[in-house]
């Protein structure tokens, strides 16, 4: 198949630092392109891919140094760009959020959108009512859950290579980990008390958003003048395997409806169990007693911290083979592609995409046999 990745232009694909979407897109697009598609990604021109790169801007916005820019005029230029090469493609994969649905209402039929962030804000129920040609994908069963009537083709859960963060069968770390954001929705101010009530001490590797540095200012700061915590701040792929694999344990202290949460398959993709607050999509992605525990008050986290620390941490390691490796996710998408062309319907042509003309859309040839009859 001819597949287009649209990726935000916040972060490099994958990003440099904290980025959550922009890492999932780089890991679906080298996965997809290892299965033996033609995979062309747009994002920012930094960004390093398996797939051919189309750049959309000659950066990633977050850590552009002109601090003057749009988001807004650079997203739309990008989806121009799609617009004017959408005969180049059987399937179009927008992580974009809603910007495109207007953009691109004709072709629905031949797009897939997957929704990375928290559906239980005002305007986006209307939004996917008002556009419900367009198939959704979920990133969990609990994010699908908030808008239970769109047009949801699939729940496919978040992956990662194997060979991206190392396995560490025997940590010698002895500390907790935080890794993240610093946000009142993330709960830090837990994770420090979990770990000053274990004895453990806690290093954190997060980053602070402008719109968080004032929460940061006033109730985390202090808590990091007592013992025992060490803030490093944000934290490269490259680091993290260190920093989550010499851990004792994750603490996942979360109090929103987290839509999936990779850190956790990270942590265990090293081997290191997590302990987290079953809200969201925790409980989908933790199995209780196996690759972490689930706790709902700050005593039931300490005692669960000395409790993982005795799990198999090769049983942890291959659970996240097993459910959450990038092979997996790209053959859960594969077979959503495959099933929205074979039910696929002739789009009215869209006029006026490339110099005015009128583009003809063709409807591919595609093997829709299952995989396991494909050869």
């Amino acid at each position: 198949m001819r597949i287009a990745q649209v990726a935000p232009l916040y972060e490099s694909v994958p990003p440099r630092y904290y980025g959550g979407t922009e890492r999932v897109v780089s890991y679906l697009s080298d996965g997809l392109t290892k299965l033996g598609h033609d995979v062309t990604l747009f994002a920012s021109a930094e960004s390093r891919t398996a797939a051919k790169l189309v750049p959309s801007r000659d950066c990633a916005i977050r850590l552009d140094p002109n601090p003057l820019s749009s988001d807004v005029a650079a997203h739309l230029s990008m989806l121009q760009d799609v617009r004017r090469r959408i005969d180049e493609f059987d399937i179009i994969h927008f992580h974009t959020d809603v910007l495109h649905l207007p953009l691109f209402e004709h072709l629905a039929s031949r797009t897939l959108t997957t929704l990375h962030g928290r559906l239980d804000l005002k305007d986006l129920g209307g939004a996917f009512e008002r556009w419900h040609q367009f198939p959704l994908v979920s990133i969990s069963e609990d994010q699908k859950l908030r808008l239970p009537n769109a047009n949801w083709r699939g729940v496919v859960h978040h992956g990662l290579p194997p060979e991206v963060l190392g396995f560490e069968p025997t940590p010698g770390g002895g500390y907790l980990a935080f890794l993240g954001r610093i946000s009142p929705e993330k709960r830090p101010d837990r994770a420090i008390e979990v770990a000053r009530r274990s004895g453990l001490p806690l290093k954190i590797a997060a980053k602070v958003d402008r719109a968080d540095q004032e929460y940061h200012r006033a109730c985390i700061e202090p808590l990091l003048l007592g013992p025992g915590v060490e803030f490093i701040g944000e934290i490269s792929e490259d680091q993290k395997s260190a920093f989550l694999g010499q851990a004792v344990a994750l603490i996942f202290p979360i109090d929103w409806p987290e839509p999936f949460g990779l850190v956790m398959i990270e942590s265990m993709a090293c081997g290191t169990p997590v302990v987290a607050w079953p809200v969201g999509s925790v409980p989908e992605v933790v199995e209780n007693g196996v690759t972490g525990r689930l706790v709902n008050t700050i005593g039931d986290a300490v005692d669960a911290v000395h409790e993982v620390a005795q799990y198999d941490r090769h049983l942890i390691r291959a659970c996240f083979e097993r459910r959450f490796s990038a092979q997996v996710m790209a053959r859960s998408y594969e077979e959503i592609y495959l099933t929205l062309l074979d039910g696929q319907q002739m789009p009215l042509p869209l006029a006026g995409v490339a110099h005015g003309t009128e583009i003809g859309i063709r409807v591919p040839s595609v093997d829709v046999r299952p995989l396991a009859d494909r050869p």
